[in-house]
């Protein structure tokens, strides 16, 4: 029995209110002795770990290194394990894209190449207007390929997603294709092959279509190759509501965040501007809604570039806005991230991830600070990231005793 089938029948709704607040990325390993949380200037993170319930989680299991959407399902309280859901179709939700069972989705990346090498896997970073017209361009340009439509939507900076539209059902494993991102620079992209057999004709048209997007970008002096990424058909999944009785939404600026809310049914509207914009468009919200899913992605981009003071001050200029959030006395209140991404590595990594949950019903008083080191003093321990929504909703008087 997973965890879902065991608290539906307990799920009970109330008007408390849930603001799950995601610092993507935020766990981290020590650079001169400190951890980028550590480093950061956090007093009012500091004050509420004192009085929350605090911990770390695993995303997935101990030692395994979790993508973005295992990360985020796992905290919204799918067993990742159980709920396999490729990054295109999310990247594809997240842009507005309808996905049907005749597509394949993929997330891709404008790379800069040069004599078959890879300079730049996300071309210098360019800005989201730039690769707006660098999408309308290739959508203006290829329209079908074999027997796919291919539909394009723009993302942000140099990210895009693409929908390969077949005229029929697609078999479950019809995405079973490699990422070409050969994850370093320096390196040939990789060729997409195909994992299985249905997915064949899928690697033909995904090569085509790398090798004409790289025909009409040769002229840009970044821009000018496309990276694949996250292959992938419409899953089914239980809704928020289904599992856990909750009417909620997110608030996010990535598109492929809003389309891990959208997979799992939150109201996903279109969020712009800086996090103190989120917060405003929260408070603007806050009648509307059960839970609240704030995602806060720059920390973890930091981390990617290995630039540790920019993700310490990406993490205490959170810190100062967090009193904005809390002088709306939401009954329950989760801090954590969806992975850790140490600057050390420059990528998403295995660690266990600092979480906390303020409510009236913790022990509390067990850690002085929201750290990792800290929070591995705490009263939840070291537990897995599914088991945080059933607690959340614990806290939040939204369970009901089982048995008798």
């Amino acid at each position: 029995m997973n965890m879902q089938t065991l608290i539906k029948p307990l799920i009970q709704k109330n008007g408390s209110k849930i603001v799950y607040i995601v610092l993507d990325g935020v766990g981290g390993l020590p650079v001169n002795s400190r951890t980028e949380l550590e480093a950061a200037v956090t007093p009012n993170l500091d004050a509420m770990a004192a009085e929350s319930a605090c911990g770390l989680h695993t995303p997935v299991a101990l030692g395994i290194t979790p993508g973005s959407g295992p990360g985020h399902l796992g905290i919204f309280g799918y067993d990742p394990v159980d709920y396999q859901i490729g990054r295109g179709v999310l990247e594809a939700l997240g842009l507005g894209l309808e996905i049907r069972n005749t597509d394949v989705a993929v997330r891709c990346n404008y790379a800069t190449i040069k004599n078959g090498v890879m300079i730049d896997r996300r071309a210098g970073r360019i800005p989201t207007e730039v690769g707006r017209k660098l999408t309308e361009r290739l959508q203006n340009e290829i329209k079908k390929i074999d027997e796919a439509e291919i539909i394009l939507a723009a993302g942000m900076e140099y990210r895009f997603a693409v929908i390969m539209r077949f005229p029929e059902p697609l078999a479950p494993d019809a995405a079973m294709i490699n990422d070409t991102d050969p994850q370093k620079e320096g390196k040939a992209p990789l060729p997409p092959s195909p994992m299985s057999g249905s997915a064949e004709r899928v690697s033909r048209v995904a090569e085509k279509l790398i090798s004409t997007a790289a025909e009409i970008l040769k002229s840009e002096e970044k821009a000018n190759f496309i990276l694949t990424r996250g292959f992938s058909n419409m899953p089914h999944i239980p809704t928020f509501e289904e599992a856990f009785g909750l009417n909620a939404i997110a608030i996010a600026t990535y598109p492929m965040y809003r389309g891990l809310a959208r997979l799992v049914g939150m109201n996903t509207p279109v969020v712009e501007g800086t996090v103190e914009d989120q917060i405003s468009f929260l408070k603007q919200k806050y009648n509307d809604y059960d839970f609240f899913f704030l995602h806060v992605k720059k920390v973890d981009s930091y981390g990617e570039d290995g630039n540790f003071e920019g993700k310490a001050e990406r993490i205490s200029e959170f810190d100062r806005l967090l009193p904005q959030i809390m002088n709306l006395n939401p009954e329950v209140v989760v801090v954590t991230g969806d992975h850790s991404t140490p600057c050390l590595m420059k990528s998403h990594s295995w660690h266990p991830v600092p979480v906390m949950i303020r409510s009236p019903f913790v022990l509390g008083r067990t850690c002085t600070g929201f750290s990792e080191r800290e929070c591995l003093k705490g009263e939840l321990a070291i537990l897995p990231a599914a088991n945080l929504m059933p607690l959340t909703l614990a806290h939040a008087g939204r369970l009901k005793k089982f048995g008798a």
